[in-house]
């Protein structure tokens, strides 16, 4: 392989007792992505699933015909959405601990702490609180390493130089953020295991909070950055200075959006720092969540999504390949419209696409 391509991997396509509480019985995300409608001229909705159909991951073959989708395509691996709300409440826990306990699918994986509060948000319910994201301390940190020990000890775990990679969605949120980095480390250490390769998902808070991304990385904390927009995609697309098409206005009724190829353009562009794991995404369409606040990039194929890919793949080929990693946002986002699983127009041509790039023996 030529990177270590890994991709987001989330849960939400089976119903919990909250979301039939919260949204109606039997809510799963698919819900949202089959009542989607067009909100402007030309605007592709309802995405619909193509090989999979729509499943629930609750039924192990689904989640191997998944791993056998992504191996396919070239991925090392899925990197689940974690969500540990402190006190030791969970959600959405089910179907990766079922991979964990069943050993199936033989495909590696990692974890993501998605650490922010669950909100009403992707229906208008902004104020409304379903979780809400807590950081107890010392005791509520050992207990999350300790319940999610029996992944870390697993042989498919991922690792980037002997450690277990680890991404952090919101670290600028965690008071005491320098202790449970500290205290993983210790706990790891304890239990037999070299540490953790934590991951930042918030490039922006070295820059914002200590004025360090540029050439002053605290190693001490993290070992590298990412960059997961999700829903600040449409103020990043501002910042590239992404002005064709309709620009965005609070006051004006219709999802922000703008040109895929722009986008790409402009990405590829720009320079990656040393430190820093590209994070690119194949297409993005949150309106099934957020209906006219959301954020749309417009006219995605595959050839565009090759071009990112290639270029962004390009920049870290120099790298030793245990750190060439590059994230893909995401595999199964479907209501975010960002996913690599074949959908009904498309069919497998973005799985084609990684393995192609993935695959091939020499150049790019």
């Amino acid at each position: 392989m030529k990177a270590r391509a890994i991709a987001f991997y989330l849960p939400q396509y089976h119903p919990i007792p909250e979301n039939d509480q919260w949204w109606g019985k039997g809510f799963t995300e698919w819900t949202n992505v089959a009542k989607a409608k067009p909100l402007f001229r030309g605007h592709w909705q309802p995405r619909l699933p193509a090989d999979l159909g729509f499943y629930d991951l609750r039924v192990p073959e689904i989640r191997e015909q998944q791993a056998e989708l992504a191996r396919y395509a070239g991925i090392e691996g899925f990197c689940y959405w974690h969500y540990w709300f402190g006190n030791g409440k969970r959600a959405l826990e089910r179907i990766f601990n079922e991979v964990v306990e069943s050993g199936k699918p033989d495909f590696p994986f990692c974890l993501a702490w998605a650490n922010e509060s669950w909100t009403g948000r992707w229906h208008g319910l902004d104020s409304e609180i379903i979780f809400e994201q807590k950081y107890p301390g010392k005791k509520d940190y050992e207990s999350h390493f300790y319940a999610l020990l029996p992944a870390f000890k697993d042989p498919r775990y991922i690792e980037v130089d002997g450690k277990k990679l680890f991404i952090i969605y919101r670290p600028e949120e965690i008071p005491d953020l320098s202790e449970f980095i500290n205290l993983w480390n210790k706990y790891a250490l304890n239990n037999g295991f070299s540490g953790f390769f934590f991951v930042s998902a918030n490039i922006n808070f070295y820059n914002q909070k200590n004025n360090l991304l540029d050439g002053a990385f605290p190693r001490y904390l993290f070992d590298t950055m990412t960059r997961l927009p999700c829903n600040r995609l449409s103020k990043l697309i501002v910042k590239l200075g992404i002005f064709s098409g309709r620009r965005w206005s609070r006051i004006c009724p219709k999802p922000f959006r703008c040109s895929y190829a722009d986008f790409v353009d402009k990405w590829i562009s720009k320079s990656l720092e040393e430190n820093i794991f590209p994070c690119i995404f194949p297409n993005w369409d949150n309106t099934p969540r957020c209906q006219k606040n959301g954020t749309v990039l417009v006219d995605c194929t595959p050839q565009l999504f090759k071009i990112l890919f290639e270029s962004e793949l390009e920049k870290i080929l120099h790298r030793p390949f245990e750190r060439r990693v590059i994230f893909i946002k995401s595999w199964n986002e479907w209501a975010e419209g960002n996913y690599l699983e074949p959908d009904q127009v498309y069919g497998k041509q973005y799985l084609d696409v990684m393995r192609e790039i993935l695959h091939s023996p020499t150049g790019i």
